[in-house]
């Protein structure tokens, strides 16, 4: 088990898993910046097949807000990474835990926007079943 995110398996089809996830992460208030399809990226630059493998990049408003004036340079960190793959029969996801994230960088205001910001990620992750 990763100690910098949590992840786990679940017996969901690899798009709707994307779609729940995507629906899960909008309840808690988040948005999905970014969607890099990595199966559809290394099949065009690299020429090779890859397993379903998807990173959402989410962002809270607030709370990425709340970040940026607390720590002016903390976009090098945003947004919160989210993966949704296919693992043998199986699909994966894994959500980034920001209190690990965050560790490097000793600021107590920064802390405590990452605790808030992990316990509704960790809505989302325990919601998918």
């Amino acid at each position: 088990m990763i100690n910098y995110g949590f992840t786990k398996e679940i017996d969901m089809p690899f798009e709707e898993a994307v779609e729940v996830v995507t629906a899960e992460l909008k309840k808690e208030g988040f948005g999905i910046l970014t969607k890099i399809d990595v199966k559809e990226k290394f099949k065009e630059k690299l020429g090779i097949e890859f397993k379903k493998y998807m990173i959402l990049g989410a962002c809270n408003p607030p709370s990425a807000h709340k970040a940026i004036l607390a720590e002016e340079n903390i976009g090098l960190m945003l947004p919160c990474n989210v993966i949704v793959y296919e693992k043998e029969n199986k699909t994966a996801i894994s959500i980034i835990k920001p209190t690990v994230a965050m560790e490097m960088i000793k600021n107590d205001e920064l802390k405590q926007i990452a605790v808030d910001v992990e316990t509704k990620l960790k809505k989302v992750f325990e919601s998918v079943k």
